[in-house]
């Protein structure tokens, strides 16, 4: 399956997945929970999740044009900055999170997102007046 990133992505996805260098990977064997387009061990990054009856669910987001997509950040750092200091994650490589996202049938993963935004809320000048006001005559 080709999956088409950014090159932004596409960076942090081989920084997240470099093969190692050393006597345990002399072979250039690729890892069993490896990227198959990147052979190498997956390292794990920070995945946003929220608490539900069962443990743990994986949040799902969207972009800006609507489509739903799951999110994993390098370090904690980027998570936080991003979503908040507060927001609870599990480590998880990257095959794990698509096999999280697949079965809600997300199929975009985003790796280190930089732009999010609140909820869009109506502003109290755009707010309806609660009662209409009464025009003399």
């Amino acid at each position: 399956m080709h999956v088409s990133r950014t090159p932004a992505e596409a960076a942090a996805v081989a920084a997240v997945t470099a093969r190692p260098t050393g006597p345990d990977n002399a072979g250039g064997r690729p890892d069993e929970d490896g990227e198959p387009s990147h052979p190498g061990p997956a390292q794990p990054l920070f995945v946003p999740v929220r608490p539900c009856r069962a443990g743990f669910a994986l949040r799902v987001f969207r972009t800006p044009l609507g489509t739903r997509t799951a999110v994993a950040f390098t370090t904690r750092r980027r998570l936080s900055d991003c979503l908040g200091q507060d927001v609870p994650a599990v480590r998880l490589a990257l095959p794990a999170v698509r096999a999280l996202a697949a079965p809600l049938g997300v199929g975009l993963i985003r790796v280190d997102p930089q732009l999010t935004a609140p909820p869009v809320r109506p502003s109290p000048e755009d707010a309806a007046p609660a009662t209409l006001p009464t025009l003399p005559g």
